[in-house]
């Protein structure tokens, strides 16, 4: 099938998304694999994560397919990494040589903005017109540590202290999911999800809004989380303009902190210095602007498509060489 796609739409460039990465779908990483070696077809292999990152694939029956596979060492494949401790990793493991791309996001495109949005998502999820809308913009799963997004909640004594989800709990079960409602209704916080509300485009029946909106709403976005690859919501938070309170994790503080972003950073736990940066935050709106407004300039700066376009020129052009 691989043969016969390439030849019909005349692919001169591969570029597999996480498939020789993580062993999710094994026959696809060792087929991918075999159709490279016997092509020699140009590959550009994006990597996210790797399976020596995650516990649930460090004991398994097949070591020689993984180590075959994800990633494969082949002369006709560049590899490219997310973040600076995955290139080190990639480099220790298997003896790989690699690039660092950074997720980017488009911000050479105005962000939206939309009262009348804002105002009937706020409505279809109960919250009145003056509650604040805190987003935690993740997927329900452990390495998130919504705890500490639910204590920042409580620590800020708001009348009516709500943290908005946007994302389900994905393929990791539901009992962090049960955990966290238990811990939030034990801290006094509503927790509101609004997945089922977020689709992939405007409009849609079922699902009416999506993550952008959700971002437009927001007065604040909690990012507590213990490890990231790289980090989407951070760059998402950034563009949509939005102040942003971040545990400083490992990704955070070798390949973002450094750039000069202003934000709440903390380190573990949220302290009352950091529950007063918040509020001072969410009550002073030209400190805000000119947080945000710097934020969205570095984001611009170093993780827009202008960034992308130069490293993959780069890389293409080994190709020809």
């Amino acid at each position: 099938a691989l043969y016969k796609f390439r030849k019909k739409f005349g692919i001169d460039i591969i570029i597999p998304e996480n498939a020789l990465s993580i062993p999710l779908n094994i026959p696809l990483g060792i087929a991918l694999t075999e159709f490279i070696a016997e092509t020699q077809i140009p590959t550009i292999a994006h990597h996210h994560d790797f399976f020596w990152e995650r516990d649930r694939f460090l004991i398994n029956s097949c070591p020689d397919y993984i180590d075959q596979a994800f990633p494969p060492d082949l002369p006709s494949i560049q590899h490219v990494v997310i973040n600076t401790l995955a290139s080190r990793q990639l480099s220790y493991q298997a003896g790989i040589s690699n690039t660092i791309i950074p997720n980017v996001y488009d911000f050479e495109k105005t962000p939206p903005h939309s009262t009348e949005v804002c105002a009937r998502l706020k409505e279809d999820i109960g919250l009145h017109p003056d509650d604040l809308f805190i987003l935690q913009p993740t997927r329900i799963v452990p390495r998130k540590r919504i705890e500490r997004a639910i204590e920042i909640v409580h620590n800020l004594e708001l009348s009516r202290p709500v943290l908005i989800i946007s994302h389900p709990s994905g393929d990791e079960g539901d009992d962090y999911y049960q955990h966290i409602m238990e811990y939030a209704q034990q801290s006094g916080v509503e927790i509101i999800k609004i997945d089922h509300l977020i689709g992939s485009r405007k409009n849609h029946t079922q699902k009416p809004y999506t993550i952008a909106d959700a971002y437009l709403c927001a007065d604040l976005i909690t990012y507590p989380s213990r490890y990231e690859g790289f980090g989407n919501a951070f760059l998402e938070a950034i563009y949509h303009k939005k102040p942003i309170v971040v545990n400083r994790y490992s990704i955070y503080v070798t390949d973002i902190e450094p750039k000069g972003f202003e934000v709440i950073a903390f380190e573990g736990f949220a302290t009352r210095k950091i529950i007063a940066q918040i509020k001072r935050v969410l009550t002073d709106p030209l400190y805000r602007l000119k947080m945000t407004q710097k934020n969205f300039d570095l984001g611009k700066k170093f993780f827009s498509y202008d960034t992308l376009r130069k490293k993959l020129f780069s890389l293409i052009s080994i190709f020809h060489q």
